[in-house]
């Protein structure tokens, strides 16, 4: 595998991708063009606006970008890529997209293989077993939660600790939220905050950047694991 799987696009005061510039750059080292999935149409934004976005960073490290949507056949573009990155945005309207247009088997099948891949927030849901785990609303109808399945468990990107202010609300935190999952699901949950990535190498997982990551094992197994963490092993000794 060669991943990078990111918790969000864009840290506080930053601009778009820029913490992630070195990774690209790693990740995508000697490859010229990258196939960009924009199905999850954050705000609502066309393909065409979100691909010139992400052209216009990659360009920057001299990588050219081309939208899936811009190919006759989807899945002839992803077998054919040298790289993918997919975007953020609805999970919900991504994974739908992908099962309409039956490109989840073969894209799975092309990152097991090594081909390098990038996601972002919803772009990273996706990698993990199933999308249980997204903070999105369900704003369209997905045939089913099941997702590409080349991470052990599932993200929970943008994860948020509870703010002494929160106390005074009732609401349920982002922790409580996990735990009612865990409580009718087996799958781990690792849970991304703002800055930090999993990079997968061959067959090694580590966490990145500056921040620590909760895992969720199961309800009785929760632990804060830090940068540099060899996710692969931590997972799988289980």
């Amino acid at each position: 595998m060669n991943l990078l799987i990111a918790s969000t696009s864009t840290v506080y005061g930053g601009k778009y991708l820029d913490y992630l510039t070195a990774e690209i750059q790693n990740l995508f080292s000697g490859i010229g063009e990258v196939l960009f999935i924009p199905y999850a149409c954050p705000s609502g934004m066309s393909h065409d606006a979100y691909t010139e976005i992400v052209a216009k960073k990659f360009s920057e490290s001299g990588i050219k970008i081309k939208g899936i949507h811009q190919f006759a056949n989807p899945k002839d573009a992803i077998a054919q890529a040298k790289g993918i990155f997919t975007g953020g945005g609805n999970t919900f309207v991504l994974v739908k997209q992908l099962y309409d247009n039956d490109l989840l088997d073969v894209l799975s099948t092309r990152i097991k293989a090594g081909l390098p891949y990038m996601g972002t927030s919803a772009g990273s849901n996706i990698a993990g077993i199933s999308m249980h785990n997204t903070n999105d609303m369900p704003i369209v109808q997905v045939p089913d939660y099941k997702t590409l399945g080349v991470l052990p468990f599932n993200i929970n990107p943008h994860y948020l600790d509870p703010a002494p202010d929160l106390l005074k609300h009732m609401g349920e935190t982002r922790d409580t939220r996990i735990k009612e999952y865990l409580h009718y699901n087996q799958t781990p949950v690792v849970a991304l905050r703002e800055g930090s990535w999993i990079e997968g190498k061959e067959n090694q997982l580590f966490l990145r950047g500056k921040l620590s990551a909760r895992v969720y094992f199961n309800l009785n197994d929760i632990r804060e694991i830090e940068p540099g963490t060899d996710l692969s092993h931590l997972i799988h000794q289980k």
